[in-house]
């Protein structure tokens, strides 16, 4: 199999040499729209790349800090959950202020 592999590889690099440095030169002309595609195109692949860069220097440094007992959040100062009660006076009110409420018309 690995023989295989290598033959395959070897007969790829060959037909890209020929492809490649075989050709004339050719004299073309190279549309603005596609000078502007290609920098695009660039320019996506560069900001793909630097975002996935971003995302794993995050998760690598969260996992040392981790590793190491470093807490980022000691310092922050956290708010308090707030937590709704329902008495029997708003009970009372939301039942009032239903009773209140126009009829719709069908």
């Amino acid at each position: 199999m690995k023989k295989l592999a290598k033959t395959a590889g070897l007969i790829l690099l060959i037909a890209l040499y020929i492809l490649v440095f075989t050709m004339p030169a050719a004299s073309a002309y190279i549309d603005p729209s596609a000078t502007t595609f290609l920098i695009q195109a660039i320019a996506g692949i560069a900001i793909a790349v630097g975002s996935v860069a971003v995302i794993f220097w995050r998760r690598a440094k969260k996992k040392i800090k981790d590793k190491v007992g470093i807490d980022l959040d000691k310092n922050k100062e956290t708010e308090e959950a707030v937590v709704m009660v329902k008495t029997e006076e708003t009970k009372a009110e939301e039942t009032r202020a239903e009773e209140t409420k126009p009829e719709e018309k069908e």
